[in-house]
């Protein structure tokens, strides 16, 4: 099934990139040319894509927020065109996820609807549910009470629970259930992302582990014609890497609020990362905090970490994936660096506003510092 575009441009150049581009890209195009018209289609159908020209910044804020509201439309990806460098942070207030500076090229468009679209895809499969009941356990503070319940539906973020009233003690809640049809069992924190009148709760996936990732994707894929398969990863390069968080040289970086995971090979050590995208810089790259912290994923990180520095001429192999968008409520609540001191997070928290050319010297001055490991490629 093909991705959903909905365009907003008169500028007939543009459009022809965009129609070209898109097209090899087998996303489907459904262009307006008046601002009305685009935002009665927004409440209407669903696309997985919002592209606006943002010469008129009152027009394209307005589409890109009845976008937000649109209850089919609220997670689309929304891509600004604009003038130039002078106006990615406008952009970025209005809501876009991608910039394309004008004039377009057909490269570089190419290059950012690849990461678009791998994030398109990735947000069309989160929404995607398998209806089923399967047996659950809701375990709080630890395992000190459970409450035992079946699943409505379940996707790849979360499952839908009929419960006779809201759990008392949802803030330390953890999922428990076994994949029909096989021996996998998956067990991961929750957080109650909604709730309805009919007393269904959403809860929301939290701290997968890899391999309960992977067993839940093959599960669903195997019940539903209609999940489809990722976009592969983007290669990369690693410029700086800490405990907590890295800076990827890319030149479709993923959006702010995106959760990606690293795959990173380094002689015989391989390492995956989970993360969320804290500072994207458009067509130079971005950084990104770790959210993995169990002791073994942090003993792994710092082994591979010691064995980059102690090397002055091999060169790290780097993947990148996305795996959705972050709501802003999620992102507040996990954005405190913590107590441990990590100047690279915390540039990444107090500087991310920055001019790239700003925060990138100050990148470059860590190094010097010797106040993250870096890897300079």
């Amino acid at each position: 099934m093909s991705l959903q575009a909905l365009v907003l441009c008169s500028d007939e150049k543009i459009l022809r990139v965009l129609r070209r581009v898109l097209s090899e890209l087998d996303i489907k195009i459904e262009h307006c040319t008046e601002r009305d018209d685009a935002i009665r289609k927004l409440t209407r159908d669903r696309f997985e894509a919002v592209i606006v020209d943002a010469a008129d910044q009152e027009t394209a804020a307005l589409v890109l927020r009845s976008a937000r509201f649109a209850p089919c439309n609220r997670r689309a990806v929304a891509v600004a065109i604009i003038d130039g460098a002078t106006a990615v942070r406008g952009a970025f207030e209005l809501g876009a996820h991608f910039v394309l500076y004008k004039p377009i090229s057909s490269e570089r468009a190419k290059a950012s609807f690849r990461a678009a679209r791998a994030l398109m895809k990735r947000e069309r499969r989160r929404n995607t549910r398998v209806a089923v009941e399967i047996p659950m356990t809701l375990r709080f503070n630890d395992g000190d009470s459970e409450q035992h319940a079946a699943t409505v539906d379940v996707g790849e973020g979360g499952i839908a629970v009929k419960l006779p009233q809201r759990p008392r003690n949802s803030d330390s809640m953890s999922v428990h259930f076994r994949l029909p049809g096989t021996e996998h069992s998956i067990a991961c924190i929750g957080q109650i992302a909604w709730e309805n009148a009919g007393r269904q709760f959403g809860i929301r996936f939290v701290d997968l582990s890899p391999e309960d990732r992977t067993q839940l994707k093959t599960w669903l894929e195997s019940r539903s014609p209609e999940f489809e398969k990722d976009d592969p990863p983007a290669a990369c390069q690693l410029t700086d890497l800490s405990p907590g968080g890295c800076y990827l040289e890319i030149v479709a970086p993923f959006p702010v609020r995106t959760r990606v995971i690293l795959s990173m090979l380094f002689a015989d050590l391989k390492l995956t990362v989970e993360g969320v995208v804290r500072v994207m810089h458009p067509e130079i790259g971005m950084g990104v905090e770790f959210t993995q912290t169990s002791a073994q994923q942090r003993e792994h990180l710092e082994k591979f970490i010691l064995a980059l520095t102690g090397s002055k001429s091999s060169v790290p192999e780097l993947m990148v994936e996305p795996e959705g968008l972050e709501t802003e409520e999620s992102m507040a609540q996990s954005s405190d660096p913590g107590e441990i001191e990590d100047p690279l997070l915390d540039l990444f928290h107090k500087k991310a506003d920055e001019t790239p050319e700003s925060f990138r010297a100050e990148l470059r001055r860590q190094r010097g510092a010797g106040s993250a490991a870096a890897a300079s490629v």
